[in-house]
């Protein structure tokens, strides 16, 4: 473990409700290091966004608890209220098609997977909540992206790999998913499989996240498959209705 930084965020524990601002010297003299090393952990959190200097002269250096945590304050809550309202339903998908199924949002510049409901079939795929990927790999990471706005998508096909992601053919498939209204992929993530995916709305329209299911081919076939993307389709809808999307 990196100590520096385990030092350096172990010093916002200190500001409290009752003591929202803290000198550089009651911060040194909680922590008992010398003033050179607490200064410059103080100088780092603040560089992050994670504090603000409201004081700064010579003697007399103040620290609040900056913007920054609010940020990822906000982002954890909306992640946490996603998940509250989405995991009954998933099961309930879950229970109809007995298929695993994701939730999946972006998070810089990623799909990441936050929520996940098993199939009770033996042969299934390995996926964990926390996984990352690409957003030009999977269904749910490419349904995301495709409903991003047109210059972030352009910011993140410029940083692209083409050896692993061929650019015109991502464009291509982003045109069907927004004409559509799904994703689906082949094989994308893991040979022999199929993933489908439908967009979660905001109460403000934005695309949020992808409800995702995927499982081996063979088992996407026939009327079943229909069966899949009906109920996928109608469950996402649920979901944006309980999240205030009309």
């Amino acid at each position: 473990m990196n100590q520096s930084v385990i030092k350096a965020l172990s010093l916002l524990d200190y500001f409290t409700e009752e003591k929202p601002e803290l000198s550089l010297k009651e911060i040194t003299e909680l922590v008992q290091l010398p003033k050179p090393t607490v200064y410059r952990l103080l100088s780092s959190l603040e560089y992050c966004g994670f504090l603000t200097k409201t004081k700064d002269f010579e003697y007399d250096k103040r620290y609040k608890l900056g913007l920054k945590l609010l940020e990822l304050g906000q982002l954890v809550s909306e992640q946490l209220e996603l998940r509250k309202v989405t995991l009954p339903l998933m099961k309930k998908l879950a229970n109809e098609i007995n298929e695993v199924v994701h939730l999946v949002i972006v998070n810089n510049n990623e799909a990441v997977y936050i929520e996940k409901v098993e199939s009770t079939h033996a042969l299934r795929l390995y996926t964990r909540i926390g996984k990352r990927s690409p957003l030009y790999l999977g269904s749910g990471p490419k349904l995301l992206f495709a409903f991003l706005p047109e210059e972030k998508r352009d910011e993140i096909l410029s940083n692209l790999n083409h050896h692993q992601c061929n650019e015109e053919r991502l464009k291509k498939e982003v045109e069907e998913i927004q004409q559509n209204g799904y994703a689906i992929s082949y094989g994308e993530q893991d040979e022999g499989t199929i993933g489908i995916s439908f967009p979660i709305f905001d109460y403000y329209g934005k695309v949020i996240a992808s409800l995702a299911v995927s499982g081996p081919s063979y088992r996407f076939e026939g009327n079943h498959l229909h069966v899949i993307k009906e109920s996928t389709k109608k469950i996402a809808e649920n979901i944006s209705s309980e999240l205030g999307y009309r």
